[in-house]
């Protein structure tokens, strides 16, 4: 490890650079034209194969070894979010309604770093790196989008690694979870079908929009009365819209969210009395709910006997990081679409930073990151692939 940190301590101006350009420049899911020129061209001019326009605008880089062996994945995201950024920062984003507030701009500069890391030792290599920049991952789409064009083949990969700067932890802390790590996601959606009428006269109304504020409680207790205490789900209603004008009982509501789990089977039970509460609230009121539950992502499942591997790796080369082992969190990422057919790890690397008032949390306006950060994890994710490419 102390050969890889000095290698992207090396590399620190560089990343540094190219993550403040990107963040100045931040693109929304699919819409990633100008990160994915910056990624292929990076990628040509180090040498390796490069395809674009895998899963509309991901970006697959190719490195060969000289020497035959496993094929190591190096999963990156590349999108930024709808927020309007609020730090007063000279790389601050210079697109209105745009910003990357989940740190995938620093992704995107440690995975290119570590590009370059390997390409210096092409020859030495067993095996190949396969690196996959990964398009929409905001919005749950982009893995199975690379994945539908063929990202996991030619070659198909050994093993997936891929890595989150992550603002809950501060910089020096690490987190390597075996087993389940990221919760999978759902959207939840529900309308409220009732009876319209004056807003003076509403015991003419079978009124959704009265339904769907009781739905809205009714939905609180199907976590805390429907799973044991040692279960793990979240139902949290993030939207309600009703109704057109002040004075009008409309004739319908409609309510949006997410719900959150691990497990298939307490999945399977929450969408269960999700539907059932939202039909008996809404009948109590001689309304009529349907709700619709969408799969978005699977839960991240890391790989237990590497996830175990790679933690023991980190800590005799990089004794000094602290680490966080069965951290999980209710957050959801599509990198578990590749762990899902490939074996692999996806882990943290704490990027806050109390004393300098980096430690916003994701998808917050003003969300920013102790840039050591980015070394640190270029460091760890080269010693990942390394422990397969470069064998002892």
């Amino acid at each position: 490890m102390a050969n890889w940190r000095a290698q992207a301590e090396a590399l620190r101006a560089e990343m540094v650079e190219r993550r403040r350009d990107l963040h100045r420049h931040p693109e929304l899911a699919f819409q990633e034209v100008r990160t994915a020129g910056i990624v292929a061209k990076t990628l040509s001019d180090l040498g390796l194969e490069v395809q674009t326009g895998v899963g509309r605008t991901g970006v697959v880089g190719l490195l060969e070894g000289g020497q035959p062996g496993p094929v190591v994945m190096v999963r990156c995201d590349m999108d930024a979010l709808p927020i309007d950024e609020e730090n007063d920062v000279p790389y601050r984003s210079q697109q209105p309604g745009r910003m990357h507030a989940c740190g995938h701009d620093g992704h995107t500069a440690v995975a290119l770093a570590v590009a370059r890391l390997f390409a210096e030792r092409r020859e030495s290599l067993h095996g190949a790196v396969k690196f996959a920049f990964q398009p929409a991952e905001e919005i749950g789409q982009g893995a199975a989008a690379m994945v539908a064009d063929g990202a996991l083949e030619g070659p198909r990969p050994d093993v997936c690694y891929g890595l989150h700067s992550w603002n809950d932890l501060p910089h020096g802390q690490v987190s390597v979870t075996p087993g389940p790590f990221m919760a999978g996601a759902d959207a939840l959606r529900i309308v409220v079908r009732g009876r319209g009428s004056h807003a003076a006269m509403p015991h003419q109304s079978a009124d959704p929009v009265v339904a769907a504020a009781a739905l809205v409680l009714a939905l609180q207790t199907v976590v805390s009365r429907s799973l044991s205490p040692l279960e793990t789900a979240v139902v949290s209603v993030t939207q309600l819209q009703a109704g057109t004008a002040l004075n009008v009982i409309p004739e319908q509501a409609a309510l949006a969210g997410t719900i959150r789990t691990f497990k298939p089977e307490v999945r399977a039970l929450v969408v269960e009395r999700v539907q059932a509460a939202s039909a008996a609230a809404a009948a109590a009121l001689g309304c009529q709910a349907d709700a619709a539950v969408e799969p978005l992502t699977p839960p991240v499942v890391n790989d237990t006997a590497l996830a175990e591997r790679l933690l023991e790796r980190f800590r005799q080369t990089a004794p000094d990081l602290e680490y966080v082992v069965g951290l999980q969190t209710m957050a959801a990422e599509d990198v578990s679409v590749f762990l899902d057919r490939v074996p692999g790890v996806f882990f943290f690397v704490g990027s806050a930073d109390q004393a300098r008032g980096l430690a916003y949390g994701h998808h917050h306006p003003r969300f920013d990151f102790n840039e050591d950060a980015l070394v640190t994890g270029a460091a760890l994710l080269a010693e990942a692939v390394a422990s397969h490419v470069l064998p002892a």
